[in-house]
């Protein structure tokens, strides 16, 4: 098997912003900064339905290849397979949207995609796995595309979250979590990192011991919903402001 596909790899392991992990963030921000520039381009019907349509089978492909490297080397399993994560269900709700278009789902990415996706990408839980790895790039890609998708959508699709969407995704969160605690229950597995933290690290390494950390990820959650809607908050006291003036 090729030694780039095999689970025992015995290249470059992945070290915390080595060059490595800084380059790729680099490519990520950069795109997303393209997108902005360029939205009125992205506008255009059939560059849209072009861009959308690519970034949905983009998305669920590498989603895909993912549990193909899991099968092919025989770890799949029920209990560490399953797109469960937030990152994965984003990945998922993400090319719905880009297709679709539908408002609630969009919320949710928004908060779950841009909160889990830039957390993953700061503190990546890839294992050794690092370049030139399948491993690495399918990691790198995915929570990429997540970030960049929820970029697209708010900058191009003109989308935007409101202070409800705050406490609307919040309480779903919550909901969501109840599910996935019974489901890692069942099957004695670890989904939303519930049951142990990761073990490469995390920012829940500061949150305190099981299960107290649980609790403390809720009061971090609702404060990153809150930092990721500041630029609309901003803007919308900004735009209120100048016609306040103007009177």
């Amino acid at each position: 098997m090729n030694p780039y596909f095999n689970t025992n790899y015995a290249g470059n392991h992945f070290e915390f912003y080595s060059n490595s992990h800084i380059i790729p963030l680099l490519i990520i921000i950069s795109i997303c900064i393209s997108i902005f520039l360029f939205k009125k381009y992205f506008r255009k019907s059939t560059i849209n339905k072009i861009t959308c349509y690519f970034l949905a089978f983009a998305l669920l492909a590498q989603e895909i290849s993912l549990s193909i490297w899991r099968i092919v080397n025989g770890t799949w399993s029920i209990s560490n397979s399953l797109p469960l994560h937030l990152c994965g269900v984003a990945i998922i709700l993400s090319a719905i949207v880009l297709i679709k278009k539908k408002y609630l789902l969009y919320e949710l990415i928004y908060f779950w995609g841009m909160g889990g996706a830039i957390q993953a990408l700061l503190t990546p839980n890839i294992g050794i796995y690092g370049f030139p790895h399948f491993r690495f790039f399918q990691f790198f890609v995915s929570h990429g595309l997540l970030v960049i998708t929820t970029i697209f959508l708010t900058v191009v699709e003109k989308y935007r979250p409101t202070q409800r969407s705050i406490w609307k995704v919040f309480l779903i969160t919550n909901f969501y979590l109840i599910f996935i605690a019974g489901f890692n229950y069942v099957f004695d597995a670890n989904y939303l990192f519930i049951c142990y933290k990761p073990v490469n690290g995390s920012v829940m390494d500061f949150l305190g011991p099981w299960p107290w950390y649980i609790l403390s990820l809720e009061v971090v959650g609702l404060i990153s919903f809150y930092i990721y809607y500041s630029p609309f908050l901003v803007k919308d006291f900004t735009k209120k402001a100048i016609l306040y003036f103007r009177k």
